[in-house]
């Protein structure tokens, strides 16, 4: 049995602006995300948790910030395009885990929302996306408010 397992990370500053997209959700708050694309930290590290379980870079060498093409793209092509390569290599998600790092905009009202947004995004089973919330008690860049940082796991399984 093949079964791989991959971490993503990410990390986006804030800038002006009325609201952040996490998970493909807009959620309103008193700033934005600083991007090239949406800035969707949250769809970013579950990109990049793929990738990384098939071995195959990140989402910049597949999505280079230095392509206008990409500029303010939703970042839901990112993670259709890592599930593509996914279906293309015969591998099948069995479970994606995903972790908001941020003091605010606080997260629990929309999770479930963020659950439907990756399940119709990915045609995954709602039962195997987890998204979870957590502060940084105030410590570090994401504490002391200026900006959102989300980590994700990924697991593969070969058909």
């Amino acid at each position: 049995m093949d079964v791989r397992l991959g971490h993503g990370f990410d990390v986006h500053a804030f800038k002006n602006g009325n609201h952040v997209i996490l998970c493909g959700i807009r959620i309103p708050h008193k700033a934005s995300l600083k991007g090239h694309s949406d800035a969707d930290v949250a769809l970013h590290a579950i990109t990049d948790a793929i990738y990384g379980a098939l071995a195959d870079g990140d989402i910049g060498r597949h999505f280079p910030p230095s392509d206008p093409l990409w500029k303010d793209a939703p970042s839901k092509h990112f993670l259709r395009h890592a599930v593509g390569i996914c279906q293309e290599r015969d591998f099948r998600i069995s479970n994606l885990d995903c972790t908001i790092i941020c003091e605010f905009p606080k997260i629990a009202m929309y999770w479930k929302a963020m659950r439907i947004s990756i399940s119709k995004i990915t045609n995954l089973s709602e039962n195997r996306i987890s998204i979870k919330a957590t502060t940084s008690e105030q410590l570090g860049f994401t504490g002391r408010e200026e900006g959102i940082a989300a980590m994700a796991t990924a697991c593969l399984i070969k058909n």
